[in-house]
């Protein structure tokens, strides 16, 4: 079987299909697809409580745009759209995502995580072998993953491609497998598959159980603001409009069977996250009670709570050229002024669906 080539030479315009893009990251790779490209785009997104077609935030009705509510692990439905719509490249972003809701209930993480990236893989795979030999060759299938397959951080050190897999949650774990899935299909069938590991994504339209959303929502009612432990975890941190032109950027130009890790040279303690959110918010909407750090409320740390990430994205740079454009200090900016701004999304979000759970990072 011959192997395609690393560079990505796809129809003008090329078809896009992207799983989970009405979720967090997938939402924003999709408005960027569409503002900047002249990909058609299909969304197939399962619109569990994370995921919402607000997300796509005007782009839901774009004439190169199509939303299919289906099941990433519902073969037949899989079947029916790369039939239908033939696509040329597919970034899978479809996720369970939350590490507090896979300590509560893994079975829906193996279920969506594993067998529905497994089931992705197959029907891909029966419809790139079928492809006419220069389509073939162009096709991609990009699987994106986290930094938490790794596990934890001592106080030095970073991510690279090579560290070995050591997850830590159920989450991470079936995030791993994932990978360790797209891998095999490359290495056994010649399946065109890359995979990006990236650091932790903050930026508009997060849903608000993770700490900066959680933060920022927290603060801007006067209710406490829960924080882990003793707030000194560490995370980097990533912009998700940084992310996302990662993804276009291994998508169109990376490698074939390659990782890439992404990451934005933002690290920061989990304190120190809440108090420059906390900081800015003081700058931009004074609260009547005092400032907003007096909210801090440490909480019981969570069961296998990593204790550093960090990546480093020297491959990524070196070979294909992307750079972070946003610091965390402008990032946390437009982050929180986004959430000033849409508080309406918010609530609508909110409403559909409740949760209870303490920030995560």
């Amino acid at each position: 079987m011959s192997q395609p080539s690393s560079s990505f030479s796809l129809p003008t315009p090329p078809t896009i299909l992207v799983t989970g893009g009405c979720g967090f990251i997938g939402s924003a790779l999709v408005r960027y697809l569409l503002s900047e490209t002249d990909a058609r785009v299909v969304t197939v997104d399962k619109l569990t409580y994370a995921g919402s077609p607000r997300n796509l935030a005007g782009m839901a009705d774009h004439e190169r745009h199509t939303l299919e509510v289906e099941d990433i692990a519902d073969e037949a439905a899989m079947r029916r759209l790369f039939s239908a719509y033939a696509p040329d490249a597919v970034v899978h972003l479809a996720a369970e995502s939350h590490v507090d809701r896979s300590i509560e209930g893994p079975g829906a993480f193996i279920q969506t995580n594993v067998l529905g990236t497994y089931t992705l893989l197959e029907v891909a795979r029966d419809y790139w072998a079928v492809l006419p030999e220069r389509q073939r060759t162009a096709f991609r299938l990009l699987c994106v993953s986290t930094d938490e397959v790794y596990g934890a951080l001592g106080a030095d050190g970073a991510f690279t491609e090579s560290t070995p897999y050591d997850p830590s949650s159920p989450y991470s774990a079936s995030k791993a497998a994932a990978d360790h899935l797209a891998r095999a299909w490359h290495r056994t069938y010649g399946m065109p598959t890359l995979i990006t590991n990236c650091s932790n994504n903050y930026g508009p339209y997060q849903y608000p159980e993770k700490l900066i959303p959680v933060v920022i929502l927290k603060a801007l009612s006067g209710a406490p603001i829960p924080v882990y432990g003793t707030g000194m975890n560490v995370r980097d941190w990533l912009y998700v409009d940084d992310h996302v032109r990662a993804l276009y950027t291994v998508l169109t130009e990376g490698r074939v069977g390659e990782t890439y890790n992404i990451g934005g040279h933002g690290e920061r303690t989990n304190l120190e996250v809440v108090e420059a959110i906390c900081s800015h918010l003081d700058e931009v909407h004074p609260r009547s009670g005092g400032r907003y750090r007096s909210l801090v409320d440490f909480v019981d740390d969570r069961p296998g709570h990593d204790w550093r990430y960090a990546i480093d994205p020297t491959k990524i740079t070196s070979e294909l050229g992307w750079t972070p454009r946003e610091t965390f200090e402008s990032g946390i900016q437009k982050t929180v002024e986004w959430y000033l701004d849409h508080r309406g999304w918010c609530r609508a979000v909110l409403e559909k669906k409740q949760t209870s759970h303490v920030a995560r990072a």
